[in-house]
Formats: C-alpha cells, sequence, structure tokens
C-alpha cells in the first residue's frame, strides 16, 4: 500500500488511565500479539475505515478496536486509534463551510446524522474527564508537521532510522516535559507577540496534552513523509532545535535571531507542502 503522506502526535497511556474493563481487554489484546506497528498502522487504519463505510457511505460502522503500544521500565502504555469517533468527527468537519449540494454529495446526511450522534455521545459519555474532554489520543496532519508540535520535544529524543526496507524518524519524550516546555512557549509567545495565531496553537496542543495520565508518554512520528525525505535530510533534522531558538531570540530580545530561526524552519516545510501539488 503507498505511503500515507502525513505525520502523526500520539499520547501513550499507562493502563492505569482506563477504567478496570478496558485495562483487562488491553492486556488481552498484548497478550495475544495483536498490536500494531507504527509503521503498519495507518495503512491499515485506512483499510479499515474504507471497507466499513463501503460504497454507499451511507452508515457510520464499528470499527476494529486497536491500537499501539509502548513497553517502556515494564510499563505498558496505550494509545488506541479511536477510528470511529475520529471518522465521525471528520465527517461533520467535510460538511463544514460548503454549500449543502456538495456537502451532502460527499457526507450523505444520513451518515452526517450518525456521525453527529455518536460525537454527541462520545463528549457526554462514561469516559469524559473531569473538565468534559473525551481523550483522543492521535493527531494527524497531511503534508507537513505543525510547527507547534515541535515545542513539545528536544533535538536528543530523535529517534531516526535509515536501513533497507525501513525508514523513520520520531521524536518521544514524558509528558510531564512536554507539558512544561508547552507552558513556556506559551509565556514567551504571549509577552512578545500577543494573542496571534502560533499563540492560540501552541495553547490548543497545550489543553490537548492536560487531558492524559501524567505518566504518559508523547510521540511524534514522521510517518510517511520520511519517504519525501533523503537520508541525508533525516539525519540533519533539528525542527524542534530551530523552534526552541526562536522561542529563546524573542525571549531575550534577539528578533533577527528569532526570525531567522523561523524563516528556516517554514521553508523546509513548506518545501514538503508544496509536493501536495506536484504531479
Amino acid at each position: 500500500m503507498p505511503s500515507l503522506f502525513a505525520s502523526y502526535l500520539r499520547v501513550y497511556e499507562p493502563l492505569t488511565a482506563f477504567d478496570r474493563d478496558r485495562q483487562n481487554f488491553w492486556r488481552r489484546y498484548v497478550a495475544e500479539g495483536r498490536a500494531v506497528a507504527p509503521l503498519e498502522g495507518p495503512g491499515r487504519q485506512r483499510t479499515a475505515v474504507i471497507e466499513a463505510l463501503g460504497a454507499g457511505w451511507t452508515r457510520l460502522p464499528d470499527l476494529p478496536d486497536e491500537a499501539y503500544v509502548l513497553e517502556t521500565d515494564d510499563t505498558l502504555l496505550v494509545c488506541p486509534w479511536n477510528l470511529r469517533i475520529r471518522v465521525a468527527e471528520a465527517a461533520l468537519s467535510a460538511r463544514e463551510g460548503v454549500p449543502p449540494v456538495l456537502a451532502d454529495a460527499f457526507v450523505p446526511p444520513i451518515l452526517a446524522g450518525q456521525a453527529k450522534a455518536v460525537v454527541d455521545d462520545w463528549r457526554s459519555g462514561a469516559r469524559v474527564l473531569e473538565h468534559g474532554v473525551p481523550r483522543v489520543h492521535e493527531q494527524i496532519a497531511t503534508w507537513g508537521v505543525p510547527l507547534r508540535w515541535f515545542v513539545l520535544f528536544e533535538a536528543e529524543e530523535r529517534d531516526h532510522v535509515t536501513v533497507p526496507g525501513r525508514r523513520a524518524l520520531r521524536y518521544r519524550t514524558e509528558i510531564s516535559k512536554s507539558r512544561r516546555r508547552a507552558s513556556r512557549a506559551l509565556s514567551v509567545l504571549r509577552k512578545t507577540v500577543g494573542e496571534v495565531p502560533i499563540t492560540e496553537a501552541v495553547e490548543e496542543a497545550a489543553r490537548w496534552l492536560e487531558e492524559f495520565h501524567p505518566r504518559s508518554m508523547v510521540e511524534l512520528d514522521y510517518g510517511g513523509l520520511v519517504d519525501l525525505l533523503s537520508d541525508e535530510t533525516l539525519a540533519a533534522d533539528d525542527s524542534p532545535q530551530l523552534v526552541a531558538t526562536g522561542l529563546t531570540g524573542l525571549a531575550t530580545g534577539e528578533a533577527d535571531e528569532a526570525s531567522a530561526a523561523y524563516d528556516r524552519l517554514v521553508a523546509r516545510w513548506r518545501a514538503v507542502q508544496l509536493l501536495e501539488r506536484c504531479n
């Protein structure tokens, strides 16, 4: 299956973050060897959704209850796919800002109605957190990496592999570190540039992290984007460092330093985004 040119921001939670039934389910899931590797997951997700929806797109079916799994320091951590809720949210988003005729052609009203019911049930169900927001463990971005994601990581947390048949680049860290970095970034941005889109984007990421267990792990996976980048580019990737340099420049009043780091980062990822338009 062709690569999906997308990147992924994931949170892996320890089993104690789930109720007893889900803990037992995920233990069996891992013991049976059913856990899916991140390299294979995006393709599996796409196939499962397309096959389940069917040709008519007239129903929102049940979807596989799958997850990515990490085992660190004798701790099992799980990143559920939440496919049904993600498909429902995507169906509703696809109709926003589109004339009704086009919206109905792409997402039929019957499917939209089912999607709204699923989302409403999810947001009001027993799995809602104390502040009223359910957990969705994976965010996806196509043809690039949102700059706000780099705020959550440092360069030394990079893990990259470039061997025949397997190429990958990811950053992974404890959620406590990501939360501190997001908080510091927000403080700098609010003091220096105010409530601009980048500040709001970082704030959104910070709020999302607050939904999860304090012993979770956060992962940024370049996913299929690695197929657009050379081995040399992957080895030299310093995007989190450029973000850190830019924030330091803002905090110390070095506007030229901050601007130079930002320009390099934007130029790097704009080149990837422009590949979407290539034939």
